[in-house]
């Protein structure tokens, strides 16, 4: 029997191993970070609202229904609603659509239709969504989903919410 070294195997692993950590390192807190931006306890958020698009060489207005969605993602702890206010184009408030706070459980969900002839927004329409937990929770899901059929034609898209204001933290 000849008698194997381990000094080359001590020596990869003495130069490698700290480099191994350290590559992992930026992994980790990346990872920390990324977990902590999905977490909050309460924000204020903008969601796009199109009462039409204007479609055609005349732009004429297409007529489109709109659906605000707002759904909790968190699987143990409920939010709050305590704002769904809608504005038109120019920035008036056209309606409040909650009036008082309404509590979601966890991955319950919250919708508010705008009708296809409800044409007080206009296309620059949108809401302002505000909403609170007494738990750091996952960020809700608030978009709106637009849809529109007539002349053969149909229209559907999704606006994502931006966040204004983080609450709290």
């Amino acid at each position: 029997y000849e008698e194997v070294s381990m000094k080359p195997v001590r020596s990869f692993l003495t130069l490698t191993l700290p480099v191994m950590i350290l590559s992992i390192i930026p992994q980790v807190l990346h990872a920390q970070h990324a977990l902590e931006k999905t977490l909050s306890n309460g924000e204020t958020v903008y969601v796009s609202i199109y009462s039409n698009v204007y479609a055609g060489p005349k732009q004429a207005p297409f007529q489109l229904s709109a659906i605000l969605s707002i759904r909790n993602t968190d699987p143990v702890y409920g939010i709050t609603i305590l704002k769904a206010d809608y504005y038109d184009t120019s920035g008036k408030l056209i309606e409040h659509y909650v009036k008082e706070p309404v509590q979601l459980r966890p991955l319950a969900s919250k919708d508010i239709t705008i009708k296809e002839y409800d044409t007080r927004g206009g296309v620059g329409a949108n809401f302002i969504v505000a909403w609170k937990s007494d738990k750091m929770v996952n960020q809700p899901i608030i978009e709106s989903v637009m849809l529109g059929l007539a002349r053969n034609q149909g229209v559907s898209f999704v606006c994502p919410g931006q966040i204004l204001i983080k609450h709290g933290q």
